[in-house]
C-alpha cells in the first residue's frame, strides 16, 4: 500500500485525506493543532457515513478511517510516496514547509502543493530539487468534486508532471493539465471573473446572493453557486488569495 502525507488538516486537507484513503492509500494527516485534527476526523467520518447512506461506499467508515493516521509532526515524510501540502495561502509559510519537507522526504517523492493561487515555481525555490515540485489543485468539497488541476512549475520535470496526472486518476478524479505556471492557474481565474460580476450585481442591488447561486446552479449547471463556493472555501481563504493576487498586481481578477 502506498503512503500519502497530507500537511494541513483543514477543509481541503481533510477532504484530500478522505479520497486518498478511499482509493486504498495509507494516509498520514498532519496538523500542528490537535483541535484541527479532531475536527478533521469528525468531518471525514460524517462524510463517509453520508456516502454509505447513499449507497456509493461499500466499506464501513471505520475501515476507511483505519487507513488514516493523525499526526502532529512531519516525521512520516521520510517514508511517504506522495506529499501534498494544504497550508493556508501564505507564500512564506508554504516555502518554509517545503524547505523542511525537502530535507525529510526521499528524493524520488513528489512534493505537491494544493495552492489555488501561488505559482508553483515560487514555492519550489525553497527546495534543492524543484524538479519534483508540482501543483495538485483540488476543488472543494474534495469528496464531491471530480476536478484537479495538475500544475507544472518552470522546473517541474515532465516525469513528475505525468506522475501527478496518474496519481489524480488513481483517486478517481479527472486531471486538467496546466502547462504554464501563472497566478491563480486556470479555473480560479475563470471563476474569479464570474464571482467578481456576481459581487458587483449584488452590491448594486440588482439581485440577491441566494438568487445568484440559484441561477448559476439551474441556468449553468454549477453544482454550487459562486457565493456557496466562497462559503465552502472560507472567506479567510478568499482574503488571503486576494492579498496575494494584489501583490502580483492581479487583484482585478477578483474585484472591480
Amino acid at each position: 500500500m502506498k503512503t500519502v502525507l497530507i500537511v494541513g488538516a483543514g477543509f481541503m486537507g481533510s477532504g484530500i485525506a478522505q479520497v486518498c484513503a478511499r482509493a486504498d492509500y495509507r494516509v498520514h494527516l498532519m496538523d500542528i493543532k490537535p483541535e484541527v485534527l479532531e475536527k478533521a476526523e469528525k468531518q471525514i467520518r460524517w462524510s463517509l457515513e453520508k456516502f454509505v447512506a447513499k449507497g456509493t461506499l461499500q466499506e464501513s467508515p471505520e475501515k476507511v478511517l483505519e487507513r488514516i493516521v493523525m499526526e502532529s509532526n512531519l516525521e512520516s515524510a521520510a517514508a511517504a510516496d506522495w506529499i501534498i501540502e494544504c497550508a493556508p495561502e501564505i507564500a512564506e509559510l508554504k516555502g518554509d514547509i517545503f524547505q523542511e519537507l525537502d530535507g525529510l522526504a526521499p528524493v524520488a517523492t513528489p512534493l505537491a502543493t494544493n495552492t489555488s493561487s501561488i505559482p508553483i515555481t515560487r514555492i519550489a525555490k525553497s527546495t534543492r530539487n524543484p524538479g519534483r515540485v508540482l501543483g495538485l489543485h483540488f476543488f472543494g468539497p474534495v469528496p464531491l468534486m471530480d476536478l484537479v488541476e495538475v500544475v507544472k512549475g518552470e522546473k517541474t520535470s515532465p516525469e513528475v508532471f505525468e506522475k501527478g496526472v496518474d496519481f489524480v486518476r488513481s483517486l478517481g478524479k479527472t486531471p486538467v493539465r496546466v502547462h504554464r505556471d501563472i497566478p491563480g492557474f486556470v479555473m480560479n481565474r475563470v471563476f474569479s471573473a464570474a464571482f467578481r460580476e456576481a459581487v458587483d450585481l449584488v452590491d448594486k442591488g440588482v439581485v440577491s446572493v441566494v438568487d445568484v447561486d440559484i441561477g448559476m446552479r439551474l441556468g449553468y449547471g454549477w453544482s454550487s453557486g459562486p457565493f456557496e463556493v466562497a462559503d465552502n472555501a472560507g472567506l479567510d481563504t478568499f482574503l488571503l488569495v486576494r492579498e496575494f493576487m494584489k501583490s502580483e498586481k492581479e487583484e482585478h481578477l477578483f474585484f472591480k
